[in-house]
Order: structure tokens, then sequence, then C-alpha cells
């Protein structure tokens, strides 16, 4: 009998290898299969070690190299829409940590600085290489666009015209991340920009986009922002500030946001309202970061503002995530002497992950645009 035959009746006979085969073959996956979304598993100790460890272990087992599969990201859309994840056994770490986010405040001033030096401090070469030209770390817009850079420039005219810019307006943008937003509005909108950021790394290469225009960008947390502006738009921030500062932060724009002002949020959304926060993406991604449901943003809210349109086109991140994926591969060679392997297998794990999560329409795209009360209405642009 050949070795490998042996190791086949042998993993027949381990209860670990059967559970977990018996859960992805509800998702039509199959361990060692022929299909690009099938798992090839290297390590016979990965399925003991999903199992008790949850996401976590189904993560760093890949960054060890335990598991291949050819098309990440469509093995988590299989997985996602089979509702496995709901069915794994949870790991008692994992519930910890969800605990954890329940109880604490994980988005504290002090904590808050984290995500900044952790993953946006990366490095600009990285974030350089894999995004496009505007550094904008958020969805694209895909309506008309069929390459990530349109679809960038897309989402920012977007959300300017959505904000009704116009030439002397007062700009804040809270968390500005490289400038990209600012330096566009500023230069094709004519308004002044103020942006916050808590990376240091971000706030140098956005001070140099923007020399020459009227921009300001700031290091700084935003629960210290005490100004007046004519519009303030907040992408991709909102997913770190947590549960127990929402409503802290919707009175932070309400403090800083004139009587006649209109207010901007995009942010990954929930489907459902619970402390949502992945383990392994808040250990080796985000963290502290845990995303909001639309009941959240609605509670936070509604005390100051009045919710004039709500836009979901989560469906678009799943192409902004995939050509991200592309351009990263791409440029790994380049960035292989800064990063290590297991980095490097990490980084595409992330963005499969999440790519595969809004093909299943699992996670959401919101834009959310807020007055405190047009006479009239507010016609907003799509």
């Amino acid at each position: 009998m050949s070795s490998s035959c042996i190791e086949e009746v042998g993993l027949r006979d381990n209860q670990w290898f059967r559970i977990v085969n018996d859960l992805l073959s509800k998702a039509g996956v199959a361990i060692n299969g022929p299909s690009p979304a099938d798992l090839q598993v290297k390590n016979p100790d990965f399925y003991k070690r999903v199992l008790q460890q949850g996401s976590l272990g189904l993560g760093e087992s890949y960054m060890d190299g335990w598991w291949e599969c050819e098309r990440l990201d469509q093995f988590f859309t299989n997985v996602i829409k089979a509702g496995l994840e709901n069915q794994l056994p949870t790991h008692f770490k994992d519930t910890l940590r969800v605990l954890g986010a329940r109880i604490f405040n994980l988005q504290t001033q002090k904590r808050a600085w984290m995500v900044g030096k952790e993953h946006y401090d990366l490095g600009n070469d990285l974030f350089s290489h894999m995004l496009d030209g505007q550094m904008q770390y958020s969805c694209g817009y895909w309506k008309t666009a069929d390459n990530l850079a349109d679809a960038q420039r897309d989402k920012l005219r977007l959300v300017c015209e959505k904000l009704q810019l116009a030439p002397g307006m007062r700009i804040l943008d809270i968390g500005c991340g490289w400038g990209g937003l600012a330096e566009f509005a500023a230069r094709e909108y004519g308004v002044s920009v103020t942006g916050v950021t808590i990376s240091a790394e971000q706030q140098k290469m956005a001070q140099t986009r923007c020399q020459g225009l009227d921009v300001t960008i700031l290091l700084q947390d935003y629960r210290d922002l005490n100004d007046r502006f004519d519009r303030i738009v907040s992408v991709g921030m909102f997913e770190h500030v947590g549960p127990k500062n929402y409503a802290t932060y919707f009175e932070v724009v309400n403090r800083n946001l004139a009587p006649d002002g209109i207010f901007l949020l995009h942010t990954i959304g929930s489907r459902k309202t619970d402390n949502n926060v992945d383990p392994w993406i808040d250990k080796y991604i985000f963290p502290n970061g845990c995303l909001p449901s639309m009941r959240h943003i609605v509670d936070a809210s509604t005390d100051h503002f009045v919710m004039e349109d709500w836009h979901n086109f989560g469906a678009d991140y799943d192409k902004t995530l995939m050509a991200w994926h592309a351009r990263f591969m791409d440029a790994w060679p380049g960035l292989a002497g800064n990063y290590s392997e297991r980095f490097k297998r990490m980084f595409s794990y992330y963005l499969n992950a999440c790519a595969g999560a809004f093909r299943a329409r699992d996670l959401q795209l919101w834009q959310v645009v807020f007055s405190r009360g047009i006479e009239n209405g507010l016609r907003v642009a799509r």
C-alpha cells in the first residue's frame, strides 16, 4: 500500500478531520480536491488546530503554511454563504475577545493610536504599491469604472458631490488617510480642508502631497477637535471608533459642524447589531476595530441629525479588494526585502477573506449623508 493511501485511511479515522470535512462539504469545499476553492492541507494537525482555535487557528495555520488554496476569495465566499462560521465550535479565546469588546472600551484615546502604529504605519512603500495613485484605502465606486484608478476617482467625486462642495467652504476630514480626498477636494472644488489622522506615516505623506493647497493635516485624535466647519466627511475611519464611543463620535461631529452643514459617513457595516470583532483581524490587521450595524448608526446619530440618504455599494468592495490583491502580488518581488514570507501570506489572506465576505454580501459598505434638516430636502448624487 502506498504512503498516500495509508495517510488517507488514517485521516478517515481522525475525528478532527471528519468534523472539518463534514462542515466544508456543506459549502461545496473539498479537502485536497481539484477545485480552485478547495483546501490543500499540508499538515495533519490543521484540523485539530482550527477546531480548537477558531478564527485564529484558521488564519494562523495559513500564515504558517499548513494549508493552501488557489482561490482563497472564493473559499471564503462559499464558507460564508453556507453559514459555516455559525456552525464551527467557538473557541474560548474567541469568546473572550468578543466579551472584551462588549465590556471594555477598546478604543479609548490612548488605545486608539494602536491601529495607526500597527497597521497604517506598516510602510508607505507597501501601500503606495498596493493602492491607486490617490492612495485610497477604502472602497472604490465601480458604477461605470473598469479599473481601480477610475473607481477611486469616481468615489472621490461622489463624496464631494454628495457634500455639495463650493469654493471657500471649510471641510473637516476625520481620518484623512494619506490625504487623497483632501487634495482632491481642495484642488477640484477650491475648498479649505483640515484632515486628522492617528498615523504619523499618513500625516507625512499627506502633508507632502498637499503642498501648495489650502490643506492642514493634523496628527491627533478626533475627540480633541473643537472648531467650526461647513462640511464634515469621514471615510473608512468609523470602523475604528467602537460601540462605546459612537455617541461621542456623533457629538464631536455635531460640535464641529455649522448649523446648515452636511456630514457624510463612509463606513464598512455589519448586518448584525453585535460587537462584530473577528479575532484574527483584531490581532493581525486592525487592532481594536469593530464594525457598526445600521442600528448602531441610527441610535448614535438620531439626537443630532436628520438622515438624508443611505447608499449601500458594498458589492464594489469585492472588486476593490481583488484589485488591491493583484497589485500587492505584482509588487511583492520589490517588497520582499522589507517584509517576511509570513507577512505576505498574512496580507494575502486578509485581502482575500474580506473580498469573499463582501462577495457573499455578509459585509456592507455604506455612505450615509446627514444634515440638521435642510429645507426642501437634499438631492443626493449617485
